[in-house]
């Protein structure tokens, strides 16, 4: 079995911001509920959360600078709205790192064998 190739320092580097935004539980039922309820507003989506609108404020930038959420303007709101392309990303990195294992695995079991 040919090992695959690598995540290049620059790929982890774009990986890291990503996978820290998708680490916090809240972050992450934000992205949950976007995807469920399409896009919505802070204050909609804070009535779903358990922490001021200001956390959740914050907590969209975050999701926002990794590339998971948009936001547009409509009147004097914002709304967010999950951006999918950033989760596919993420789908392709642990993909990688699975590769990287079944590879692994693979060669251990060979040893082991021998």
């Amino acid at each position: 079995m040919s090992r695959p190739e690598a995540l290049s320092p620059a790929r982890l580097k774009d990986a890291a911001p990503l996978f820290a935004a998708l680490g916090d539980a809240t972050r992450l039922g934000l992205l949950v509920s976007l995807c469920a309820g399409g896009p919505l507003t802070v204050t909609r989506l804070s009535s779903q959360f358990d922490v001021t609108r200001q956390a959740i404020t914050k907590h969209l930038e975050v999701l926002s600078e990794a590339g998971l959420v948009k936001s547009s303007r409509q009147g004097r709101e914002r709304i967010w709205a999950f951006e999918p392309k950033r989760l596919e990303d993420a789908h392709q990195y642990l993909e990688r790192l699975s590769k990287e294992w079944d590879v692994a695995l693979a060669r251990l079991k060979a040893f082991v064998e021998t």
